[in-house]
């Protein structure tokens, strides 16, 4: 059932305040006599339209009470749709109101039903308005990147970064922990790339034997070792004209290093047992959790090897550095699986929000994706709940600075009520108990989207 939408006429005169209040159908008609009560209501309640009469009487200084409080309603809640109010002769002053950011105005005497008209428009047109704030958020929160689900500002960067490499022919490392989607990354980068129309081909060098990997990675002649019954194309053969992603590229051998080097130095190849040079145009695109820095320091790593292959290196955040994006992903993973199974799951509990948002998540993602996998098979009712996912409670060390631990509660909190609300700021702000001119601040000292 919708809530009648709000509306707060500001007005003096009480005779006209009664007529006002009485005049309107289907609305929750609020009466301010004064600037200081108006800006109290606009707190309380936040109406979406405001009618307001420039003739309040002046402050005690003289200054236009009708002027101040419409500077102060937009100030506090920008989207108010204001419709002025000024008396015979005066449209000058209308005018200017307009120019103080009105939406509209209507002369004295009143006619309500022009003023109806009026209002009833202001209501649609703030509507529409909220209406397509609220896609704009929803599509926000997914980027087309290789499929990445995101709302944080974190890894929006991360993926904007990636979308501008993507047309230059350079070689990219990406670094980060296991579980942060490093492939989907990869992915996308190929797919934003000019060799999209060619094959994007992975390997986890971690996965295979050092006795099999040269051969995966640049294939081998028939004959050349027992069991070599007929020519292969290596990996890098495999993505000519597209990209080559090499995961846990630290896994890589120093012998195997070399020869890797020697590839993305003249692009060409010889397979095993060849005795040609083969010329092939591939893109590398490679990955690691490991501290690639520490291995060339130590000699695991070749040092030059490293320049060639971290021409633009891209650092992931993990899911714990992005504040929100545990439910959000959630959410989405629970609604997949459900329907993948076919089990009538409709989503996340209050409590189940709570714990993902309390857990600290090593496992990154694929933890997450893993544990909503589980649980949507092993609940009950009709909610995942906490005790579905199985979730201990986190031990994570509180921060000792008090501003910090303040900022980092609240970018979790905030994260969490947009989530629930769906990107409503309207509701978000009612879930937190504060205002939206409030949340609006908050969110934009924390740099958070609406």
């Amino acid at each position: 059932m919708n809530l009648p939408r709000k509306l707060l006429i500001v007005e003096d005169d009480p005779g006209l305040q009664r007529q006002l209040r009485w005049a309107y159908d289907g609305y929750d008609v609020l009466v301010a006599g004064d600037r200081a009560q108006a800006i109290e209501l606009l707190r309380a309640e936040e109406p979406d339209v405001v009618t307001l009469d420039l003739g309040l009487p002046p402050d005690p200084d003289g200054v236009s009470e009708g002027f101040q409080t419409l500077d102060t309603i937009l100030a506090l809640k920008p989207g108010t749709k204001v419709i002025v109010a000024s008396g015979h002769g005066a449209r000058d002053s209308a005018l200017r109101a307009i120019d103080h950011g009105a939406w509209d105005f209507y002369q004295k005497p009143i006619d309500i039903d022009a003023l109806g008209l009026i209002v009833a428009r202001a209501f649609h047109v703030h509507a529409l308005e909220e209406e397509n704030r609220r896609l704009s958020q929803a599509s926000s929160s997914v980027t087309a990147l290789g499929g990445i689900i995101t709302a944080s500002p974190e890894m929006l960067k991360v993926t904007r970064t990636i979308e501008r490499v993507a047309v230059a022919d350079v070689s990219v490392m990406l670094l980060g922990a296991s579980g942060t989607g490093k492939e989907l990354l990869a992915r996308g980068l190929h797919d934003a790339s000019p060799r999209k129309r060619g094959a994007f081909v992975a390997i986890n060098c971690a996965a295979i034997p050092e006795t099999l990997l040269e051969s995966e990675l640049f294939g081998h002649e028939k004959g050349a070792f027992t069991g070599a019954v007929k020519t292969t194309e290596g990996k890098i053969e495999q993505a000519a004209g597209g990209t080559l992603f090499l995961d846990e590229v630290g896994d890589i051998p120093l012998p195997l290093q070399v020869k890797l080097l020697r590839f993305l130095q003249e692009r060409t190849i010889e397979r095993i047992g060849g005795r040609r040079a083969i010329a092939v145009d591939t893109r590398i695109v490679c990955a690691t959790h490991q501290d690639v820095d520490a291995m060339v320091a130590d000699g695991r790593f070749r040092e030059d090897l490293y320049y060639r292959l971290a021409e633009i290196v891209v650092r992931i955040p993990s899911l714990a550095e992005r504040p929100g994006d545990a439910s959000l992903l959630a959410r989405h993973f629970v609604k997949k699986y459900a329907s993948q199974m076919k089990l009538g799951i409709n989503g996340l509990a209050a409590d189940a929000i709570a714990a993902i948002d309390g857990w600290g998540w090593p496992g990154n993602v694929r933890e997450l994706e893993n544990r909503i996998k589980r649980a949507v098979i092993m609940a009950d009712g009709k909610l995942v709940t906490a005790a579905d996912l199985d979730l201990a409670e986190s031990d994570d060390p509180l921060p000792l600075n008090l501003k910090a631990a303040r900022e980092t509660t609240d970018r979790r909190i905030i994260r969490h009520a947009l989530t629930q609300a769906d990107g409503n700021i309207s509701n978000t702000a009612k879930l937190l108990g504060i205002s939206r001119p409030t949340l609006y601040d908050l969110m934009k000292a924390y740099g958070l989207q609406s």
